[in-house]
């Protein structure tokens, strides 16, 4: 099983990696942001929007922050249009996983979640450390693919290896 000294690293992590990632793509034009890039959700900023809509997702279902603005995957592209909008919902929502990391009680991670998943249509239940490391796998990924697009449209993105994450 994880640890709370574990979650705490990936909150933090998750942090530097985004503003290495939003800052990145900062240099690039909102057209090239939007561009169409053959990923799974198209764009740096659909990607960065879906992860957003990730993040609020599994924090609804740990802590009962309130639930991302639209209901779906397939809506959780266009959840912010604006990238202005959609970078401080970014930084505000880092703080909130922050928060929520530091005041964690490792009891709560013994236990199992349920919930109603959209993705596959039924209830589902799984341990809580799971559904933890599922996040922060989940924000590795995606953010591997705005990388790879970032990359692609001409701008690189600074060092993304945890050992080297800010202390």
């Amino acid at each position: 099983m994880i640890t709370t000294d574990h979650i705490r690293a990936m909150a933090e992590y998750n942090r530097w990696q985004n503003e290495n990632l939003y800052g990145t793509a900062d240099a690039l034009s909102d057209a090239a942001r939007k561009q169409q890039r053959g990923a799974w959700f198209g764009s740096i900023h659909g990607t960065l929007n879906h992860l957003l809509w990730g993040d609020q997702t599994w924090m609804n279902r740990f802590a009962g922050t309130p639930k991302p603005k639209v209901a779906s995957i397939p809506e959780s592209v266009g959840m912010y249009e604006s990238w202005d909008d959609l970078k401080r919902e970014r930084v505000a929502f880092d703080l909130v996983v922050l928060d929520w990391a530091a005041r964690l009680d490792p009891a709560w991670l013994a236990g199992d979640l349920g919930w109603f998943s959209g993705a596959v249509g039924h209830e589902v239940t799984r341990p809580k450390w799971l559904l933890v490391t599922h996040m922060f796998n989940h924000q590795t990924h995606h953010r591997g693919q705005v990388h790879c697009m970032l990359t692609q449209a001409g701008v690189r993105p600074g060092p993304t290896d945890l050992q080297f994450r800010p202390v």
